[in-house]
């Protein structure tokens, strides 16, 4: 099983970019704890990251072709891009939606995802820990055909 790990706009800048609001470690970092959990969990994962829309979608359309799922961060996206919902909608696997700090929380403007209605989920706020639970779903989603896991705990 593959999973794509999709991380969008400043994220590069993860480490020193607000670190009280986006935490200390860097997204490499944050990629490693990824690929360590992948490891243990049996499935390979590639970890790419782009601050341009046109390059997310595309990785999108292609992780329809090599992956099985998709833990993805739209960053500012987020809360205006079409483009990548209907990219998200498009593409038949699942679709974990992943932010380190809670959206719901913050400015009004980042309260709202486009792109929530049409994944699988969405996690925020809990840092790293969301996107090493974020993996952990997109595998048991991927596992079960993008079935509910509603009563599977």
């Amino acid at each position: 099983m593959h999973i794509l790990i999709l991380h969008g706009p400043n994220m590069n800048l993860l480490g020193r970019r607000e670190p009280s609001v986006y935490g200390v470690l860097s997204l490499e970092q944050i990629n490693e704890k990824l690929a360590d959990l992948a490891a243990g969990l049996g499935v390979t994962i590639t970890c790419r990251q782009s601050n341009h829309e046109g390059e997310l979608v595309d990785l999108l359309h292609q992780a329809a072709v090599d992956s099985q799922a998709v833990v993805f961060n739209p960053g500012a996206y987020t809360h205006y891009s079409i483009a990548l919902r209907d990219a998200v909608a498009a593409i038949g696997i699942p679709v974990i939606e992943v932010h380190l700090s809670n959206i719901h929380a913050r400015e009004d403007f980042r309260r709202h995802s486009v792109i929530a209605p049409v994944a699988a989920g969405q996690i925020s706020g809990l840092g790293v820990a969301g996107y090493l639970a974020a993996l952990r779903a997109a595998v048991a989603l991927a596992g079960m055909g993008g079935e509910d896991l509603a009563g599977t705990c």
